[in-house]
């Protein structure tokens, strides 16, 4: 599926599911990491995520464009279009979107995000952050004991 037909297809949803024209752009956006799709204030153009559509196939695309056209069609109507509005969540339930998207594997959310694992020499109370921190500078917040790095163990180990 390329820009085009995702234009023709978003046209298509308004219309069927909104009974209103999508008179803005719909175009997939590959630097979407975490979300399925977006709609922008600003411009009134929806975003879709594409590894949605290689991942999940067009049935998750229409439930994101639905959403996405949610937020669009109730924004310029100058309905509530958040989330946490009433207006939102009925305008979801009546032309069947989800409210959220299917999350994309767990392998890929947590690409590249290690952890660092310490312990205080004096309590051995454990501490797991994803910056490093230097050992140097800051203690243990228990009893003010020096902190020491514990080994980097493989994160597929530790999910096991």
């Amino acid at each position: 599926m390329n820009n085009e037909q995702l234009q023709q297809l978003t046209e298509a949803i308004s219309q069927q599911y909104f009974h209103k024209p999508f008179k803005h752009k719909a175009v997939f956006n590959p630097r979407l990491r975490t979300t399925g799709g977006r709609y922008l204030l600003h411009t009134h153009h929806i975003e879709i995520n594409k590894k949605y559509y290689d991942t999940f196939g067009i049935e998750e695309v229409i439930g994101i464009i639905k959403h996405e056209l949610c937020h669009y069609h109730l924004h310029l109507e100058g309905k509530g279009y958040q989330h946490r509005d009433p207006e939102f969540k009925a305008l979801l339930k009546k032309v069947g979107a989800p409210r959220f998207c299917s999350p994309l594997s767990p392998i890929s959310a947590n690409k590249g995000k290690s952890t660092y694992k310490y312990i205080c020499t004096h309590c051995q109370k454990k501490y797991e952050r994803r910056r490093k921190v230097n050992i140097n500078r800051f203690v243990c917040g228990s009893c003010k004991g020096t902190l020491k790095l514990l080994p980097a163990i493989d994160q597929n180990e530790s999910q096991k």
